[in-house]
């Protein structure tokens, strides 16, 4: 079994989990092609963007992505440079710590001294040196002892959306270790998502950051962790090690397994237990993109607030989102009066119009679609 030093890049590893539906984006993601396979800001998708940021650090051989089955196939298509077995489908959602413990037993079986990111699919990370240092400086304290490492973000408002650490003391650089250009913090605690005052606390109080479902560890650190807090979890993830050498022994052994395995969050099962978790500052801009509203953050508005990815013309509107993501030769302009906090979305077969406070009921939509034989090719 291969056994390198950690501080080489070939024995660091990512784990990318893509596969979330991403209905709060449709009619322009689908069941096919969810939120992180669809190029919404710029000319990539949010998972290629996300490849890219993490292959300055770790070869293409050694970048992983969990998928589901329906959408293995497009991944790929948009990943030809990953080995075709690195991207692996779950049979059925388990949440998060399945896919974790399943990304675990992938590392241990080309390295027992690899030391894994694991990393969403679906964000937005304009700033992409800066948090390649955080993920530099992230793995090498991973590599030195039994850390479990998040990167946190900074809160820049009081979002009652996101989970919460409180952080506690700064921590040294470790011994014998550069000096990292990151603050490392030991957390103190978890906190679900808060009410609004709380939240407002919490970003006046400067000891907390938003959980942001990013995760650095050792092999032999994530599944101590499991083995301490999450047994069943830690068995099959030995099973699934011995399988994880061959791609067609893996998915037999998956589909057979897999749907009997406990649906749980990772944050849930092992970082809200663990004494050893460090928080990495994560000082670079940062957003999840979680629904429409949250493309504003990303587009210039015109004069009266209005966004648009789209051959826009109003009177009279304002705070509107705007996107057309039809294709170029079927595009006609989108024409707003007297519209305002709305969202228009327009695909090739399909039109979407909501108001922007009830974005997050476009998934009851969509269940509704699904629902219909006439719609739920639109699904």
């Amino acid at each position: 079994m291969k056994k390198s030093s950690s501080t080489n890049s070939n024995d660091r590893f990512v784990i990318i989990m893509a596969g979330g539906r991403g209905e709060r984006f449709w009619p322009v993601s689908r069941e096919k092609t969810p939120k992180q396979l669809i190029k919404l800001l710029g000319d990539s998708s949010f998972l290629q963007q996300a490849v890219a940021r993490v292959t300055p650090l770790v070869p293409h051989e050694n970048v992983f992505v969990i998928t589901n089955e329906v959408q293995a196939p497009e991944v790929r298509k948009q990943l030809p440079k990953l080995p075709k077995e690195n991207v692996v489908a779950e049979p059925v959602g388990r949440d998060t710590c399945a896919a974790v413990t399943l990304g675990a037993a992938i590392v241990g079986a080309r390295s027992t001294t690899g030391v894994m990111a694991v990393l969403p699919a679906d964000h937005v990370i304009p700033e992409e040196k800066k948090f390649q240092t955080v993920l530099g400086d992230c793995f090498d304290l991973a590599s030195r002892g039994q850390a479990i490492v998040t990167i946190g973000i900074k809160p820049t408002e009081p979002a009652t959306g996101y989970g919460y650490i409180h952080t506690g003391n700064e921590l040294p650089t470790p011994p014998g270790a550069k000096k990292y250009k990151t603050a490392m913090f030991k957390a103190e605690r978890f906190v679900e998502k808060p009410n609004y005052e709380t939240a407002l606390e919490y970003v006046n109080s400067g000891q907390y950051r938003w959980n942001a479902g990013m995760f650095i560890w050792s092999f032999v650190t994530v599944t101590n962790g499991l083995e301490a807090h999450q047994p069943e979890m830690a068995a099959a993830c030995h099973r699934w090690f011995d399988a994880a050498k061959s791609p067609a022994k893996l998915a037999k052994v998956l589909a057979k397994e897999y749907p009997d395995i406990k649906k749980v969050s990772i944050d849930y099962a092992l970082m809200e237990k663990a004494q050893n978790v460090v928080v990495a500052d994560g000082s670079f801009a940062w957003d999840d993109l979680g629904s429409w509203n949250a493309l504003a953050h990303h587009v210039k508005p015109d004069a009266e607030g209005n966004c648009a990815v789209a051959d826009f013309l109003h009177v009279d509107a304002a705070r509107n989102i705007i996107y057309d993501a039809r294709s170029k030769d079927r595009r006609t302009p989108i024409c707003v009066v007297g519209l305002r906090d709305s969202i228009i979305v327009q695909t090739d077969d399909a039109t979407l119009v909501a108001h922007k406070s009830q974005s997050q009921k476009i998934k009851e939509l969509v269940k509704k679609l699904s629902e219909d034989a006439r719609l739920k090719k639109l699904v």
